[in-house]
């Protein structure tokens, strides 16, 4: 039987398992026990100040690197710290198309998490552009999106349409996704376990589709894509480096995207005055993808 690896350890892999990936290596060897050094040389786990865990190599193994600025990326779930360097079967398949498709496939009828149990009629996957340029994450679906199969098709979604066209763009050139594909009952807030357990399904399309700059709609999007625990104001305004966790996509010449935060629609429909906000925050996401909003028909 294989040893149980202590809590600590396991978030040390983890660490230097996404530090290889954002390197652009995933493939990993493990090699022959008998040619290992004694105990007293492994790594060593020490604290950094960001308080992410990474192991230190001894010093004749150890390359010298500048200093990295750090990065704002999401934490993988501990229950799949090693997801990362698990070949998925979009891997390798170019077709952004085919590879949601497979996606779609992996995820199956899915009875990962509790909410296949609580009332779901069908898990709503995802819609749009498989190549856009700009993605929108929500929390997870409604009624209106349970019964039809479709994200943000209730009024909430007809909101998100109206913000999309007042950005010059239409719905079908973005691509709209949530963090849960299965209806929380009475459509509460996804609980830690439902969303750690779904969103490695995003990260992978998200991957596949590349785009320039993801949206999160609500406070529970941002939390879980950028992994900090912030109130909406200090989320708001501004930019942030993302890369999927868990997912790595087939090109390796893709940086990641940007990411904003942005009130929900469903939140604005109950606070309408946060609607100028919201659209600052839309104003910024249209500078960086050079987009002009559409020009009032002459009266």
């Amino acid at each position: 039987m294989p040893p149980v690896l202590d809590v600590e350890l396991r978030r040390a892999l983890a660490a230097r398992v996404r530090y290889y990936n954002e390197l652009g290596i995933y493939d990993f060897y493990r090699r022959d026990r008998a040619g290992l050094e004694s105990p007293e040389s492994a790594p060593a786990v020490v604290w950094t100040d960001s308080s992410a865990l990474i192991p230190t190599l001894p010093t004749e193994l150890r390359e010298e690197m500048p200093a990295r600025k750090p990065a704002v990326v999401p934490a993988v779930a501990e229950e799949n710290i090693f997801e990362i360097s698990t070949p998925k079967p979009e891997y390798g398949v170019s077709d952004p198309v085919a590879a949601l498709k497979l996606i779609r496939e992996d995820l199956g009828d899915c009875t990962r998490c509790k909410l296949h149990k609580q009332g779901r009629k069908q898990i709503v996957f995802g819609v749009g552009n498989p190549r856009a340029e700009l993605m929108f994450v929500g929390e997870g679906p409604g009624a209106d999106e349970d019964a039809q199969g479709e994200p943000f098709v209730g009024r909430a979604g007809q909101l998100l349409n109206n913000m999309i066209k007042a950005m010059g763009l239409r719905r079908e050139d973005v691509h709209i996704a949530n963090v849960v594909k299965c209806r929380p009952p009475g459509n509460r807030t996804p609980e830690r376990d439902e969303c750690e357990t779904c969103s490695p399904f995003l990260m992978r399309q998200i991957a596949v589709i590349k785009p320039k700059v993801v949206v999160a709609l609500g406070a529970v999007a941002a939390k879980n894509l950028l992994a900090i625990n912030a109130p909406m104001s200090e989320l708001r305004g501004r930019f942030y480096d993302f890369l999927p966790v868990g997912a790595r996509s087939s090109d390796p010449s893709w940086p990641g995207a940007r990411l904003a935060v942005t009130y929900h629609p469903a939140f604005l429909l109950r606070d309408p005055r946060q609607k100028g906000e919201a659209w600052k925050d839309l104003q910024m996401v249209m500078k960086y993808l050079g987009l002009e909003p559409p020009k009032k028909a002459a009266e």
